[in-house]
């Protein structure tokens, strides 16, 4: 396993000017990706590869739609050809992740009236995808996101009358419980820890601070998680998650934003510190 002492003891000192964020997420692409592994650029590229999900959609839509690639994995020419391929009925090109074909032949296959229904599947192929991750961190915060959005989402679905099935993406064992399970509980108190945190936070009637208490309990969680690692790819993945977390809060809310910045600063004077193994 790469260890990245001198990348992460040497991590850009994040400030504010005028309420704006001076280093992003794209900036960590640029200047701090080239420096990884061959390998845990690979567990980076999942994160990207949310831009990509979003930009397949839109050519999906309109292939003359106008896109930033700048933050993906892909190009538009790229993207465009795994939709040329399902077209001309080519083999799939093994340098994409498999769902962007599965995602495009369900698309294309479907209806005007469907494919409003269908989009969600994409995020719900991604999800599964980059949880398949050989690291457990990885993987395990990405079924932690999948996890949230599905039982805020069943918890709403069953507030409101509604099919819950319907609103569950993902094919993770939370999802199949909430798609079946007519328990107040859906079945979960023992399996997802989280689950009262979450029916509270489904509660919070103002979308403002729904939005926060949801960010909390994923920003502890990740501190919670990479409590010993000190420099290893899970603490750059974090620095990531965290840094795009506060861009879009300063870019919603800029004072929320600041009290996010300033909290994630004096953790990371914090964090990184030499432990004693590393001393001499």
């Amino acid at each position: 396993m790469t260890n990245y002492y001198c990348l992460v003891t040497g991590l850009p000192d994040l400030s504010l000017d005028d309420g704006k964020l001076n280093y992003t997420v794209a900036n960590f692409k640029t200047e701090l990706y080239p420096q990884l592994s061959k390998e845990d650029k690979k567990l980076i590229d999942l994160f990207y590869l949310k831009f990509d999900n979003e930009n397949l959609l839109k050519l999906l839509k309109d292939k003359e739609a106008v896109i930033d690639a700048s933050l993906g994995n892909y190009s538009v020419d790229e993207l465009l050809s795994v939709i040329n391929s399902f077209k001309e009925e080519l083999p799939p090109d093994k340098k994409f992740p498999s769902y962007f074909y599965q995602f495009a032949a369900l698309y294309l296959d479907s209806s005007e009236e469907e494919r409003i229904g269908i989009e969600d599947q994409l995020y719900g192929y991604y999800y599964d995808y980059a949880m398949s991750s050989s690291n457990a961190f990885v993987s395990s915060w990405y079924e932690l996101n999948l996890n949230v959005n599905n039982i805020l989402s069943a918890l709403s679905a069953r507030k409101y009358k509604m099919d819950v099935a319907r609103v569950i993406v993902g094919s993770n064992q939370v999802a199949l419980a909430l798609r079946s399970s007519n328990a107040r509980d859906f079945g979960l108190s023992e399996e997802v820890e989280y689950l009262e945190q979450l029916v509270r936070i489904g509660d919070t009637e103002d979308l403002v601070e729904r939005e926060r208490k949801i960010d909390l309990l994923k920003w502890n969680w990740m501190d919670e998680s990479t409590f010993f690692h000190y420099f290893s790819v899970e603490k750059i993945f974090v620095f990531l998650m965290k840094l795009e977390m506060i861009e879009r809060w300063l870019s919603l809310d800029k004072d929320k934003g600041n009290e996010l910045f300033r909290q994630m600063i004096d953790q990371l004077k914090d964090e990184v510190q030499i432990p004693q193994e590393f001393r001499k």
